[in-house]
């Protein structure tokens, strides 16, 4: 059976390139994301758009506001719709700020996907075609699930990014799933990881009862690690981050990080180029939104995915 399958599908390929059905139309696309140029965790989704970009015959242009200004990611949407190009691929990371240019691609009827940051619900009041993505309160109340499972009762939330409505709802999703109110648990720790470390050590020295810690990236884990280090209670506190790094995944091996909770960014950057290229070509298109996570990396399943880290994971 499995034979036939192989056979069919090789003749299936033959035919589409013999009658050029699936041949390359060379669309454009443009994925705008919020992210600066030093947040490195935007690599897999920069490797999934060019893999997919040459699966389809389509070219993809990455582009981002250099500092993460969301004034100047808005500008860069205009831009992007203004060479009309087949469809945009966009991060809502603040609905206020970013609500008039993606309506407006809309309205000049360039096909809109949105990706990672943002709701179902306010891609679809922009006008989007779908959202893929994780639904954020969720992911950070599934990861409070599992501190407070471990006894947690106190924790400290590192946002490095909480200009970006998302990454609140992380914080308070953690916090509602641990029965407390969100506070003054979240610091607003910035991207440079000395000040990460830093505060993230302030936090620890004038709070010694917290028994939990959640990191919202690699930008923040990584730091929030070496403090922990420094301290000599890495391993001693309950830990989990968003995302995956090769650091991260180490520390998980090392028992020094609990969970990193994997939204699989690959499928956030891979899937609206081909369902736009599809889209473009014949007119087809998934019903719903996409959630691509949460996942939950762990000790026991981090062989399957490390090897992966930073370029699919």
């Amino acid at each position: 059976m499995k034979k036939a399958l192989t056979a069919i599908a090789a003749a299936a390929f033959a035919l589409t390139g013999m009658t050029g059905v699936a041949s390359a139309e060379n669309e454009k696309f443009v994925l705008i994301s919020h992210a600066p140029d030093s947040d490195s965790w935007w690599n897999v989704i920069k490797n999934a758009i060019k893999v997919a970009g040459n699966q389809m015959g389509a070219e993809v242009e990455y582009r981002n506001p250099p500092t993460g200004d969301l004034a100047d990611m808005a500008r860069i949407v205009e831009q992007a719709a203004a060479t009309n190009p087949d469809g945009i691929i966009v991060t809502i990371a603040d609905f206020n700020v970013l609500k008039g240019p993606i309506t407006d691609a809309v309205d000049k009827g360039i096909p809109v996907i949105t990706i990672n940051s943002g709701t179902q619900e306010q891609s679809e009041e922009l006008g989007a075609l779908m959202h893929v993505g994780q639904p954020e309160y969720d992911a950070g109340f599934g990861a409070g699930k599992r501190a407070a499972a471990a006894g947690a009762k106190s924790f400290v939330c590192v946002n490095h990014y909480i200009t970006n409505p998302a990454s609140v709802e992380r914080c308070r999703g953690f916090a509602d799933a641990l029965g407390v109110e969100l506070g003054s648990q979240m610091i607003d720790s910035g991207l440079d990881p000395s000040e990460v470390k830093n505060k993230v050590s302030a936090y620890l020295n004038s709070h010694q009862d917290v028994d939990a810690i959640l990191t919202l990236g690699p930008n923040s884990a990584h730091p929030t690690l070496a403090a922990l280090r420094d301290a000599g209670i890495a391993g001693e506190v309950m830990f989990g981050t968003f995302d995956l790094s090769s650091e991260i995944a180490e520390a998980i091996k090392a028992g020094e990080i609990n969970f990193a909770i994997d939204q699989q960014p690959y499928l956030q950057g891979y899937l609206p180029v081909v369902i736009l290229t599809n889209y473009a070509r014949y007119s087809v298109l998934p019903s719903g939104h996409i959630n691509s996570g949460p996942g939950f990396i762990t000790k026991e399943n981090i062989a399957q995915v490390e090897k992966f880290a930073g370029e699919y994971r």
